[in-house]
């Protein structure tokens, strides 16, 4: 990673953890067990897609929304059933980041994910796609600061 000084959120820390203590096709069956656990899209949220930010540099149509409260960040994600790759990714990212506050998304690092050691397992288009996703979230932590 870019800054090996910033400590990650406790929970993201702790996903990428298991990772690191998966190999091989081990890192995608944790990855697609994410993908079962991602949080259905809430009526809001299903009701006001358009409201959505769309990650257009993902070859998957990812939307995802965000809202902002007294117990900190919580992302939404609308990817379809069929991208279970980035669903899983989505899912370990809302679970990672649930609660926590927009300066602590600001900080971390762009390149975080290849801590999760999916480089051998994934193309790299794929992995294009989940640093664009980092980015959106990061765009949506930064207008909550706003």
């Amino acid at each position: 990673m870019s800054d090996q000084n910033y400590i990650l959120p406790p929970i993201l820390q702790t996903i990428i953890d298991d990772f690191q203590l998966s190999e091989g096709r081990e890192k995608i069956e944790l990855l697609l067990e994410y993908s079962e656990h991602l949080i259905p899209l809430p009526e809001k949220w299903q009701e006001d897609r358009a409201s959505m930010e769309p990650v257009e540099e993902c070859m998957t149509p990812v939307f995802i929304a965000a809202e902002f409260g007294h117990e900190g960040l919580h992302f939404y994600f609308d990817i379809p059933p069929e991208s279970p790759t980035v669903r899983g990714f989505a899912a370990l990212m809302a679970e990672g980041l649930e609660g926590t506050m927009p300066e602590d998304v600001l900080r971390i690092p762009n390149d975080f994910y290849l801590s999760l050691g999916l480089e051998d397992v994934l193309t790299m288009q794929r992995l294009n796609g989940f640093s664009a996703i980092l980015v959106h979230l990061k765009r949506l932590a930064s207008s909550m600061l706003e």
